[in-house]
């Protein structure tokens, strides 16, 4: 049976995957691993291990190739994704890099418009100047993808909810969609905003989940890590040669930061899913406030979506402030609880202008296509008290209004 609903809204979501919170707990942390029995997985920094005979070791011969803590960390990962396997890497960057790597020159990778900057930025800048055929659609409209498909094509990238704008994709469409029309093309899910909590990629058709763990998987703003899981053999021998011989890995000690976030994932999501919706509502019926995109509010525009893909929202919300620059640049000064930084997914809430942090590598006509403009505004909904997240966003659009003109105060209480 799902358990039990927390909070009402959540209603009308896919249920809450079964023994989650049992296994982000207690997978890769079986005390009997251990002679010593210890209930917390050491943190082992050898980087050579002692073999019985050359050649023969017990498990592990060089930490690049294999370390016990990063053991511990990807099983749970993999429990947690429904998958076999899981790949620990040393940033979510590094994930992108590795998977990529599956390409060869002149293979194609076609992914989403509207992704992280950094992912836009890598396909553009790099992958492309090593011969990769690079191409970017909306693939929240399916005759979009299916008229993007080439005959190169190897690889789909698909974020959702994407970065800043929170569009979502049908994982499940995208992924019939391309099987059909070649079933060797890779499809790969950057999960970092949902979390396996609120989403399994794999289980609707994607053959790669991946994440920028730095955000919600550790969930505490204190380490740099990207992780890949994954049920297929064949690739998971691939990637596993490409994070050795690229050394793309991470330290033990962030494995087992990494690893103790888990264990309070579940509660975690849950809270930021009840804060986010409170602030969203909040937002939305603010004169002050032109729009917000939030999957989780009816007004979204694949909200019903969301609910038949996900088991609930996390923390990101995306608004647009009336008026100009100037206006959104003093309610993110005047933020008193949310500090103005990049990166989410912590415990603390956090907000950021997309069009000048994340985003500032994307080309301005492509900002002005996907609507990353100056008046847009990301959150990353924390863990604080509600009423305390409420009474921030109020005063800092308080603040921002002193700077609008009386025809624009008119204006904004009478529409």
């Amino acid at each position: 049976m799902a358990s039990q609903r927390q909070n009402d809204s959540s209603a009308g979501y896919q249920p809450l995957f079964k023994s989650f919170a049992t296994d982000a707990i207690h997978v890769g942390s079986e005390p009997e691993q251990w002679n010593s029995r210890a209930v917390v997985p050491p943190i082992s920094l050898s980087t050579t291990f002692k073999q019985h005979g050359p050649g023969k070791h017990a498990g592990f011969d060089y930490s690049r190739c294999g370390n016990p803590t990063r053991s511990c960390l990807e099983r749970a990962v993999a429990a947690l994704d429904g998958a076999q396997y899981c790949l620990a890497l040393s940033s979510g960057t590094a994930a992108t890099l590795t998977i990529t790597h599956l390409l060869k020159t002149g293979d194609g990778i076609l992914c989403m418009n509207d992704v992280y900057g950094g992912t836009n930025e890598y396909f553009s800048k790099i992958a492309a100047e090593f011969g990769l055929d690079v191409s970017f659609a909306d693939l929240t409209k399916l005759e979009l993808l299916k008229a993007a498909l080439k005959a190169n094509t190897k690889m789909l990238w698909i974020e959702t909810p994407t970065n800043p704008t929170l569009k979502v994709v049908d994982i499940k469409g995208c992924a019939d969609i391309v099987h059909e029309h070649n079933k060797d093309i890779i499809v790969v899910v950057d999960n970092t905003f949902m979390s396996p909590y609120f989403q399994r990629p794999l289980a609707l058709g994607a053959d790669i989940c991946m994440y920028s763990a730095t955000k919600y998987m550790n969930g505490h703003s204190d380490v740099l890590m990207g992780l890949i899981s994954l049920n297929r053999d064949d690739i998971y021998e691939r990637l596993k040669f490409l994070q050795s011989a690229i050394g793309t890995v991470p330290s033990p000690f962030d494995c087992y930061m990494c690893h103790r976030g888990l264990k309070t994932l579940h509660l975690r999501m849950k809270q930021h899913f009840k804060n986010a919706m409170a602030a969203a509502q909040f937002l939305e019926a603010d004169p002050r406030v032109d729009r917000v995109i939030f999957p989780g509010l009816p007004s979204h525009p694949q909200h019903e979506l969301t609910k038949r893909q996900c088991t609930g929202c996390p923390g990101m919300i995306s608004f647009y402030i009336k008026g100009k620059l100037e206006h959104a640049s003093t309610f993110l000064s005047s933020l008193k609880l949310f500090t103005l930084a990049d990166s989410l997914g912590g415990v603390e809430s956090l907000a950021e202008h997309p069009v000048s942090m994340t985003h500032v590598s994307v080309p301005e006509n492509e900002k002005k296509e996907l609507g990353i403009s100056d008046t847009l505004i990301r959150l990353s909904v924390g863990l604080e008290d509600e009423e305390n997240i409420i009474a921030d966003l109020d005063q800092a659009l308080a603040a921002a209004v002193t700077h609008l003109t009386l025809v624009d105060l008119v204006k904004m209480y009478l529409l």
